[in-house]
């Protein structure tokens, strides 16, 4: 029988607050969080790729590609910013400096996870490309990643392979929900 290890106890901070104590999760998970990121991107830039375009407007690929860029990289430094304030601890101002830019630093995953989108964009712009085709294969490409990324991240933190495919699929819903979505909108 296996002991269980005692659990830290959030400490007690002036007006009630509480915070928790800092921990080290465990490896497999640590690399989970930066896939949470690719998950993350992935359904931003679906969902910004099936608004961006409208019919019966110019198709703007380069103008969408960037618009893609500037939501993720926004997003990343708001995610990253309430991810420090929400974990704020006493300490010096460098220390809290450094701790922000490394929580900022953190959500580079978010922003890398558009690329697929973002240089499927680019390319639409440089090859004269049809808006809907463009549109329609940003999306197929974007649930096959979302599939990917789950049963990724569910291999990575140790689910067998049958349930970790399960997780993709429950991603690829994600991808799937976009497009519908999309449909109907449009």
């Amino acid at each position: 029988m296996t002991e269980q290890q005692p659990q830290p106890q959030p400490q007690p901070q002036e007006g009630g607050l509480t915070t928790r104590p800092p921990h080290s999760p465990h490896p497999a998970h640590r690399h989970a969080d930066w896939m949470f990121g690719g998950v993350y991107g992935t359904v931003l830039a679906s969902a910004l790729i099936a608004a961006l375009h409208q019919d019966g407007e110019d198709f703007t690929p380069f103008y969408d590609a960037s618009w893609v860029l500037v939501t993720a990289a926004t997003a990343g430094l708001a995610h990253g910013y309430a991810h420090h304030m929400a974990s704020h601890r006493e300490g010096s101002g460098r220390r809290r400096w450094r701790l922000l830019a490394r929580a900022l630093w953190d959500e580079w995953p978010l922003v890398v996870a558009t690329l697929p989108t973002v240089l499927l964009l680019a390319a639409a712009g440089l090859g004269d490309w049809d808006a809907y085709d463009v549109t329609a294969g940003g999306l197929g490409l974007n649930t096959a990643l979302l599939f990917g990324w789950g049963a990724l991240v569910a291999l990575r933190v140790g689910h067998r392979l049958g349930r970790a495919l399960l997780f993709g699929l429950a991603d690829a819903a994600i991808g799937l929900a976009i497009i519908a979505a999309n449909a109907l909108i449009k």
